[in-house]
């Protein structure tokens, strides 16, 4: 088990081009770039509030390529959460993600209480589309884990995404401001319920 500190750490990972690094740019930084570059590991930090205290969300995002397994053992053995991300274009991106998927379950013995999201990203792209929504769904449902599809390219479900992700954790309670502005009111009832939200 990942030891208990300040860091919240999310890992994403998927097949190369899928989108994992446009999916993270566009949370962490708001920004789409069109053109591909592949990716080794970055690692973006958020802070957020959490508990009453300051927290940092760390998310790693990996690379697509099967180059690097002994990276890819330790970021699941340090990961509190995964994003596994599939391309709607890409019927082999989302046969790419069982392994993976099994690799988490060995390393972590159960994915009961751990929070993991399929996501189905480039939900823009109708027309090239090889995964429709319920096989998706039915893949997260046989992984018992949620599923979401997002399109960086256009900020569909990408915060949401996080929300999510973070909301399925149970150990500690989570959560980011959607919208990014809350009431006092609703500040000083985060307060109270113990909840995250982006600084």
């Amino acid at each position: 088990m990942p030891e208990q500190s300040n860091d919240y750490r999310v890992v994403v990972f998927g097949a190369g081009g899928v989108g994992k690094s446009s999916l993270v740019l566009r949370f962490v930084k708001g920004t789409f770039r069109d053109t591909y570059i592949p990716t080794v590991e970055d690692t973006y930090r958020q802070v957020i509030s959490c508990d009453k205290s300051v927290c940092t969300l760390q998310i790693t995002d990996t690379t697509g390529s099967h180059q690097f397994p002994a990276m890819q053992r330790l970021s699941i053995s340090k990961g509190h959460a995964f994003i596994l991300v599939y391309s709607i274009t890409s019927r082999q991106s989302l046969e790419e993600l069982k392994p993976i998927y099994q690799q988490v379950l060995a390393i972590k013995g159960t994915v009961e209480s751990i929070p993991i999201m399929l996501v189905g990203n480039k939900s823009d792209e109708t027309a090239q589309r090889e995964v429709e929504t319920k096989e998706g769904q039915a893949q997260a449902n046989a992984w018992k884990c949620a599923f979401m599809e997002t399109s960086a390219k256009t900020n569909t479900n990408v915060k949401e995404l996080f929300q999510e992700l973070l909301s399925l954790e149970k150990k500690r309670d989570m959560s980011l401001s959607i919208d990014g502005k809350r009431s006092g009111k609703q500040k000083r009832a985060d307060k109270l319920k113990g909840k995250c939200s982006i600084m």
